[in-house]
C-alpha cells in the first residue's frame, strides 16, 4: 500500500445523496446464483502493485481451484470510492474491496460491510483479531465487532538524509540517539535549526491527520479523549506542542510538502540533499534507491521530550467484504488469505512499499534496508490510525487539515485554530 497523497485525501467529500445510496447498498454483482464460487474484488494501485495483486490471485486460485477470482482495478484513488458507491447502489459492487482510511468510517456506519468478528475467530480464519497491530483497526471496530482489517501499514517515520545533516554541521545520528533513548524534541529542533541556518529545509511534512496528531502525541499531548471528544484545544500540553509545530512551519524551518511547486516537489528536494528530514512511510525506499545513493538515508521515530518512543500515526488501507455478497464463504476465504502473514509476505517482499499489519510477516521489512528498518515495526506496534470520530464523517479530515494549513501558514493563531477544529468536530458529529 503506497501512501495516499494528501492532496487526494483532500478531495471533495462524497455527497449526501451518494452516502444515502451507500446505506441502501444492494447485493453484490459478482454474478452467478447461489453456489457460485466467483469472487470479484476491487482496489486502486500503481501498475507494480496491481501486478503483485494479480500474482496473488493466480496463486490463490491454484490453491483453491473451486474459487475463481476476478480483479476490478481502479487506477485513480480519487475516483475509486465514488465508483464503489455507485456499484453498491446499483447492486454491482464487488464481493471484497479496499477502502481508504479517510473513508472507512462512513462505510462502517452505512451497514454496507459484512461483520467479521465471528469469521475472524472461526477455524477457517488465518487472521485472528489479536494477530493484527491493534492500533491499526481505527474506525473499523464498533464495540466488539470488526468490519474490515488493515491490508498492511505505513508508519509515518522520520526519514533523514545523512549528507544534508552533515552539510548543516550536525554530528549526531538520529537513529543512534533513538536507540540510546536520547532522541529528544530538543535534539530534533536543534538539528532543524542548524539545517535552516545552512539554507536547507529542516523537515517536510504532509498536511493530514497523521502530522497533526503524531506531533501532539509525541509531545505528550492528547488530541481526542477516550470518549472520542476532541480535546487538543483544552489540553495545555497539546496547545503548546501545536504552537511549536506551527512556529517552525511559519519561519520556514518546517515545510508543508503539499505546498511545494510542481517539478520541485518533496521527493526531489529530499533526494537532492536539500532537506534533513522527510516524514513518510516505507515506500520511500523506492524513492531514495532510484536516486542512486540509498546509503545516505535512514529512519528514526518521532522525537519526544524524554527520548522515549511514543505512539504516532500509521497510514493504512482496509479490506472489507460486501454485506450482500452471494458468496460469503468464498469471499472470506479470499479475504483471510489476502491478509494472512503468508499473503502479506507475498505481496510485500522485495517491494519495499509497506509494513505488514499482522504478526508473522515482519521478515519482509528486516531485509537489510534501511539500516534501522526495525524502527518501522516498532512504530507500527505502538502506533495509531486516524481517530474514529474524525474518520466517520465524510470530508471532516480534509476540513480539519484546511484549518491546520492556515495555522501553519501563519493566517491564524494556535488556540484559535484548535478551538475552531473542536467546534467543527462537535457540529459535524452531534456533540463530540
Amino acid at each position: 500500500m503506497s501512501r495516499v497523497d494528501s492532496t487526494v485525501r483532500r478531495a471533495l467529500a462524497i455527497t449526501a445523496a451518494a452516502a444515502l445510496a451507500l446505506s441502501m447498498a444492494a447485493c453484490s454483482g459478482s454474478g452467478g446464483g447461489s453456489g457460485s464460487k466467483t469472487v470479484v474484488w476491487s482496489t486502486w494501485g500503481t501498475p507494480e502493485e496491481l501486478t503483485r495483486y494479480k500474482d496473488f490471485d493466480q496463486k490463490f486460485m491454484k490453491e483453491h481451484p473451486d474459487i475463481k477470482v476476478v480483479l476490478q482495478p481502479v487506477a485513480d484513488y480519487g475516483d475509486y470510492h465514488t465508483k464503489l458507491l455507485a456499484q453498491l447502489a446499483s447492486g454491482t459492487a464487488p464481493d471484497v474491496f479496499y477502502i481508504g482510511d479517510d473513508k472507512i468510517g462512513q462505510f462502517v456506519n452505512s451497514k454496507a460491510l459484512l461483520p467479521l468478528t465471528s469469521l475472524m475467530e472461526s477455524s477457517a480464519s488465518k487472521t485472528k483479531p489479536d494477530d493484527f497491530a491493534q492500533g491499526l483497526f481505527g474506525a473499523t471496530k464498533k464495540g466488539d465487532e470488526y468490519y474490515a482489517a488493515p491490508n498492511d501499514s505505513n508508519p509515518d517515520a522520520l526519514w533523514y538524509d545523512k549528507e544534508a545533516l552533515k552539510k548543516a554541521g550536525v554530528t549526531d545520528n538520529p537513529a543512534t540517539l533513538a536507540a540510546e533513548g536520547k532522541w529528544t524534541t530538543e535534539a530534533f529542533l536543534d538539528m532543524n535549526e542548524k539545517l535552516h541556518k545552512a539554507g536547507l529545509t529542516g523537515s517536510m511534512f504532509w498536511n493530514y491527520w497523521s502530522t497533526h496528531y503524531s506531533w501532539i502525541s509525541s509531545q505528550g499531548g492528547k488530541a481526542f479523549d477516550e470518549s472520542g471528544k476532541f480535546v487538543a484545544n483544552t489540553d495545555q500540553t497539546s496547545v503548546k506542542a501545536m504552537d511549536v509545530l506551527a512556529k517552525n512551519f511559519q519561519n520556514g524551518t518546517f515545510v508543508v510538502a503539499d505546498t511545494l511547486p510542481e517539478g520541485a516537489g518533496a521527493d526531489s528536494v529530499f533526494v537532492t540533499h536539500k532537506a534533513g528530514f522527510f516524514v513518510q512511510g516505507r515506500y520511500t525506499i523506492g524513492t531514495v534507491k532510484a536516486a542512486g545513493d540509498p546509503e545516505n538515508y535512514d529512519v528514526a521515530p518521532w522525537p519526544t521530550p524524554s527520548g522515549k518512543a511514543a505512539p504516532t500515526g500509521v497510514a493504512v488501507s482496509y479490506l472489507a467484504i460486501n454485506a450482500k455478497t452471494k458468496n460469503k464463504d468464498a469471499a472470506f476465504e479470499f479475504w483471510t488469505d489476502f491478509l494472512s502473514a503468508e499473503g502479506q509476505t507475498q505481496r510485500l517482499q522485495g517491494g519495499g512499499n509497506a509494513v505488514p499489519s499482522i504478526k508473522g510477516a515482519d521478515k519482509v521489512v528486516l531485509d537489510g534496508y534501511p539500516e534501522h528498518a526495525k524502527t518501522l515495526l516498532e512504530m507500527r506496534d505502538i502506533g495509531f490510525e486516524d481517530y474514529a470520530t474524525e474518520a466517520a464523517v465524510p470530508g471532516l479530515s480534509s476540513d480539519i487539515s484546511d484549518k491546520m494549513l492556515a495555522l501553519y501558514q501563519g493566517k491564524a493563531s494556535t488556540k484559535e485554530t484548535l478551538d475552531e477544529v473542536a467546534k467543527m468536530i462537535a457540529d459535524k458529529t452531534g456533540g463530540k
